[in-house]
């Protein structure tokens, strides 16, 4: 990123964040971290994915000694106005009380998190209270967004600083010596905006990539389809880029996390994404900033249906098929216990030599 003084968040703009040029992970790294693999004694990719995963990790670190021994969930709280329109089953209210749970360790992924040994961190970047939480992260920009039924979600201005924001805690948490992060959210409504993001950036029907968040009826999810659906067509967001997509369907949530996936790439820090709502911010960082997927790592694939569509778009493969569905970061945190596993094998377990027994070798065919 020669091309942009740090702290970046600072003074981004449209033209700044379109002048992003993203360095790629050290190949060289890469390929030295396969072959201490090869080089345990188990069969030639024994540990499947996790051996291309944490190659990857070390890469971005730019080490084969790969650290992650302190990390931590950003979790982005924020309302979404398009609750107006009844496409939940919960109310605002439940995202204030919720976050207020994350902030005692008391919600899911503080459980998780805390059996981890995960640090997680609650973001305040738009709910819609005035009241200051104890141990949540102050970056409000308004209290919710706007009902995009009635008018565009937020302001460009309002976009930008929620991506800046993102960024910001990526530099932070790498200052505080996090080796690795993952992304978690809370907002009531938001798998409406994430699937509206979604159908607007795949070009496809709202029905395709809509699921029942919590819990919806099939009237209710017809509903919801419908909404998104005429946002859609009102806005012709399949001719918007990313940004006004972002901008008219989006959330404050969603924004903090495209602002974390760019600011992985900026500050060398793999990305553990989460559910669809990571990977529906994460499809748009990729799409505003070429080059930001090679620092992002994929935990599982929820059964929202836009959930298969985004890993496509993304070229990730997740390791968990769960039908997971629970949000909050829970299972990039589920994710970060097994590459603690998975790395125990790589930096422990005997080598062919250490056991006196020859090496398998890979062949190419000819």
């Amino acid at each position: 990123m020669a091309c942009l003084k740090k702290p970046v968040y600072k003074n981004l703009t449209e033209e700044t964040l379109r002048m992003f040029k993203v360095d790629s992970p050290e190949q060289g790294i890469y390929d030295r971290v396969r072959n201490c693999w090869d080089q345990v004694a188990k069969p030639l990719d024994g540990m499947g994915k996790f051996e291309t995963i944490t190659a990857g990790i070390g890469a971005v670190q730019g080490s084969e000694k790969i650290d992650i021994s302190r990390k931590a969930i950003l979790i982005f709280c924020a309302d979404n106005g398009i609750v107006e329109e009844g496409i939940s089953q919960s109310g605002q209210d439940v995202t204030l009380a919720v976050m207020k749970n994350m902030a005692k360790e008391q919600s899911s992924v503080g459980k998780l998190a805390r059996f981890a040994k995960v640090d997680t961190i609650p973001i305040d970047i738009g709910v819609n209270t005035e009241e200051k939480v104890e141990k949540v992260v102050d970056r409000k920009i308004r209290k919710g967004t706007r009902n995009f039924r009635k008018e565009p979600a937020m302001t460009m201005e309002e976009t930008m600083l929620a991506i800046s924001v993102g960024i910001e805690m990526v530099e932070i948490c790498k200052e505080q010596g996090y080796r690795v992060l993952g992304t978690g959210e809370m907002g009531i409504g938001n798998t409406t905006t994430s699937s509206a993001v979604t159908a607007s950036l795949l070009s496809c029907k709202a029905s395709e990539v809509t699921g029942r968040g919590a819990g919806l009826s099939d009237e209710k999810l017809e509903h919801k389809c419908r909404i998104i659906e005429e946002a859609v067509n009102r806005y012709a967001l399949w001719e918007k880029d990313p940004l006004q997509i972002l901008q008219i369907v989006g959330g404050l949530d969603l924004a903090g996390l495209a602002g974390v996936c760019i600011g992985g790439a900026i500050y060398h820090i793999p990305i553990v994404l989460d559910g669809v709502i990571s990977l529906a911010a994460a499809l748009l960082a990729v799409r505003m900033v070429p080059g930001v997927e090679k620092y992002l790592i994929a935990s599982h694939k929820g059964k929202e249906p836009a959930a298969e569509k985004l890993l496509e778009a993304l070229s990730l493969q997740p390791v968990i098929e769960g039908e997971l569905a629970l949000g909050e970061g829970t299972g990039a945190v589920m994710m970060m216990q097994l590459l603690d596993m998975a790395l125990c094998i790589y930096e422990e377990g005997a080598t062919f030599s250490e056991i006196e027994v020859g090496q398998y070798e890979r062949y190419t065919e000819k």
